[in-house]
């Protein structure tokens, strides 16, 4: 899908491990943006015809032989550019300033004084806190630039050349730490790159619905459908585009939650949206046989599901394309070549890095550019029931990458009920939990067996463990601070109600370091 006919930043990827948040935070303002990778070509970067540029962080020193470079054409275009972090230090050290190793390494929070009364400062304080995280810093400003603000170990924390509109911060404006932060973004991107904010769920409604027909014609669609918030909103989209010549097609992959199928039929027939459902548990649970490693896993389900697609498709009728509900994040964790060249891959997702390469379908994906949260407000636009808008992630792959090891109907059979616990007390609890109410939660099966005592006989039994994350976006979270009296509902059902079960442990791992899901 093209990108939003509306007023767009481009965000630079030097390879920052919160470049994507550069994104979210700038789209939160109304104005959507995206991450095109340092090396991009730059056609790609003019297609998105940007009204300013941000240059995030990155791992490097600008003198590291292979670091990334600042294309000639960003500067050359006259557009605004702040600079992040590795993003100053690149702007300083190609026009003409110098870049050196700080004497003390600046890591955490620190006071930022700000030195100069611009458009950048817009309603903040005289002094912020922010988030730093760096080794170099510069020690010269390039010509034209002035000290904007400092800390006490960076004499340039903040620079600007005011004439050319260009911007730079030492410290990461986009995360968390640095409350002021989002109001220092919008002022760049509404106030010095003069973005209207008109980046909303209606206006993204109505360009994807023109660029869908424009796309599609008279060609006919199947959609992959998993009754998720994401598979949900973007069957409502296709089917608004095309009516009766798409079809909904629902593959039971034996890896569903307990209910789940049934939800997922409920809800078609709630849309109106036609629907076929697949029962293909044993095709999925043969191909897994054995399978213990987490990226094959992604990888034979992916194919497997194309497979399956095909195969019914060729049942039902001939497709030309094939839509799925990737988002941004399946894209940036995927890192797929085509996206975010600068970043690591953390996982295969199976609907983007894990297609096998000889697909029969084209793939729409036309949420690929959206974060979890911006599906929710689009899908609350659709006029989509709230309980499909608010239902908690589930990965593609399902109980697959909850499944510690190799897939085995027994090992299935306590995650489903064991995970129906863990959703139905904290689902109970979750009107008096207020701002610790989690955003996704879950049980996992690991492969760990210890000894316990229940009635009074020695048991050697599984353990599971327990999830629960607050998140915005899914791009970061941190672990549910959930009451104990809570924990131990949980834990005391799954011993007592699911067999073969003597040990229940809670995970109090952040994303980062962790992901959300095991696997």
């Amino acid at each position: 899908m093209d990108h939003p006919t509306t007023d767009t930043i481009a965000v630079i990827d030097f390879g920052g491990q919160t470049a994507q948040l550069i994104c979210r935070r700038i789209r939160e303002q109304g104005v959507y943006c995206e991450l095109v990778p340092w090396n991009a070509p730059p056609e790609r970067i003019a297609a998105l015809n940007p009204k300013g540029f941000v240059l995030s962080g990155g791992p490097d020193s600008v003198y590291d032989a292979g670091a990334p470079t600042l294309q000639p054409t960003i500067l050359a275009s006259g557009l605004p550019v702040l600079g992040i972090c590795y993003g100053m230090q690149l702007l300083a050290h190609d026009l003409g300033g110098a870049v050196a190793a700080s004497a003390h390494r600046e890591y955490g929070s620190a006071e930022v004084e700000l030195d100069g009364g611009v458009t950048l400062f817009n309603d903040l304080p005289h002094h912020i806190a922010a988030w730093m995280n760096h080794g170099d810093r510069v020690e010269a400003l390039p010509p034209g630039f002035r000290s904007l603000g400092h800390t006490d170990n960076s004499p340039y924390a903040i620079m600007g050349d005011i004439d050319r509109g260009y911007y730079a911060v030492q410290f990461h404006p986009e995360v968390a730490h640095t409350p002021q932060g989002a109001k220092l973004l919008r002022n760049f991107v509404r106030g010095i790159c003069g973005c209207d904010g008109d980046w909303t769920p209606a206006h993204f409604i109505a360009t994807t619905l023109q660029e869908l027909r424009a796309q599609i014609g008279t060609d006919r669609v199947l959609v992959a459908l998993s009754g998720g918030v994401d598979s949900s909103v973007m069957a409502a989209l296709v089917h608004q585009a095309v009516g009766d010549r798409m079809m909904a097609l629902f593959i039971d992959h034996g890896l569903l939650r307990e209910g789940e199928r049934l939800d997922v039929e409920a809800l078609c027939r709630d849309l109106e949206i036609p629907c076929r459902t697949v029962d293909a548990a044993d095709t999925f649970l043969g191909a897994l046989a054995g399978v213990d490693d987490p990226e094959q896993k992604r990888k034979v389900i992916g194919e497997t599901f194309i497979r399956v697609f095909e195969r019914e498709a060729a049942a039902v009728g001939a497709f030309r394309y094939l839509a799925q509900g990737t988002l941004y994040p399946d894209v940036i964790e995927s890192a797929s070549s085509s996206d975010t060249a600068a970043a690591h891959k953390i996982k295969t997702h199976h609907n983007v890095g894990g297609l096998p390469d000889d697909i029969e379908f084209e793939i729409i994906e036309p949420l690929r550019f959206l974060f979890k949260d911006e599906v929710r407000a689009v899908g609350r636009e659709l006029g989509l029931p709230e309980p499909t808008v608010q239902r908690q992630p589930f990965p593609g792959p399902g109980l697959a990458v909850r499944h510690l090891g190799a897939v085995e109907p027994e090992g299935l059979a306590v995650l489903r009920a064991a995970d129906q616990i863990v959703r139905h007390e904290i689902e109970r609890a979750a009107p008096g939990l207020g701002d610790e109410a989690p955003w996704q939660y879950f049980a996992v099966l690991t492969p760990i067996r210890s000894v316990g005592v229940m009635g009074d006989q020695r048991t050697y039994g599984r353990m599971v463990a327990v999830r629960a994350v607050t998140s915005t976006d899914g791009m970061t979270a941190d672990w549910a601070k959930l009451p104990h009296a809570l924990l131990g509902r949980i834990a005391n059902r799954i011993v007592n109600e699911v067999h073969g079960v003597n040990r229940v442990v809670y995970d109090i791992t952040s994303k980062p370091p962790g992901t959300i899901e095991w696997l």
